[in-house]
This record gives C-alpha cells, structure tokens and sequence, in this order.
C-alpha cells in the first residue's frame, strides 16, 4: 500500500515534470521558424463543414 508522504511525493513530482514540459513547449513554439509553423498548417488537411449560410443568401 502507499503511504501518504510517498503519494505526496509522487504527486509533487509529476507536477514538477508537466510544468517542466509545458515551459519546454511554449519555449519551442515560441521560437520556431515562421516557415515552419506555415508547412504545419499547409499539411494539415481542412475539414469540410456544413455550407455558412448568411442572411442575405437564406430563402424566406
């Protein structure tokens, strides 16, 4: 079974290691190259959704 200090120790250190790994991201994504960001997004297939429908094309 798991003693209290040990789950406490768990729980501090996997808290550690996301806040470590969310500095980390934000750091790369800060500093990428713009060139890369766009390839992303170009790869990136759209999704096609229903046709927008605005006031002036809708029938009454």
């Amino acid at each position: 079974m798991i003693t209290d200090s040990e789950l406490y120790r768990l729980a501090i250190f996997l808290g550690s290691a996301a806040m470590v790994l969310i500095i980390l991201y934000h750091f790369f994504e800060v500093n990428a190259d713009e060139d890369e960001r766009e390839a992303v997004k170009e790869k990136a297939p759209l999704k096609a959704g229903p046709p927008s429908t605005t006031a002036s094309t809708k029938t009454r």
